[in-house]
């Protein structure tokens, strides 16, 4: 009788560890899922602002000077705040984003098929984000700001 119950003992002891293990693993999956997801998330609103600067680039290029466009963005992203940039270089211009309120390059990049100069950069937390084009000394110009 007094082998029994530490026998007892010992398997609901490893019953508990297992139990620890699956439920630690279950956790890890589905923090990885809310990830993939938010940044699956912040690449469409990448893809977004890249589509409605092509829409404005073509109504300046159509005989407009100037042409505005206020985006339709959420103020977050999960539960985070999240910034997106746009910029260009002597080749290409992009669209670049991030979570924090901290603006860092070298993130995933979107490019905007088109030749520009883009500048400017919207934080969620900033206000309502505004897209503008015009044209300006024979060179369309793209700017990101906040309203």
């Amino acid at each position: 009788m007094v082998t029994i119950i530490p026998s007892y003992l010992y398997s609901i002891f490893a019953a508990l560890i297992v139990g620890s293990i699956i439920v630690a693993s279950c956790s890890l999956s589905i923090a990885n899922i809310k990830n993939a997801a938010e940044n699956k998330q912040l690449a469409n609103i990448d893809e977004y602002i890249a589509a409605q600067s092509l829409t404005l680039i073509t109504h300046v290029a159509e005989g407009a000077q100037n042409a505005t466009q206020f985006l339709n963005l959420p103020s977050q992203v999960g539960n985070q705040e999240y910034w997106v940039y746009i910029a260009n270089d002597s080749s290409s211009a992009w669209i670049e984003s991030g979570f924090g309120t901290t603006i860092t390059q070298n993130q995933p990049q979107t490019y905007i098929p088109a030749e520009v100069s883009a500048s400017g950069a919207f934080v969620s937390s900033w206000g309502r984000p505004v897209l503008q084009c015009y044209f300006e000394n024979q060179t369309v110009t793209l700017t990101l700001t906040s309203e």
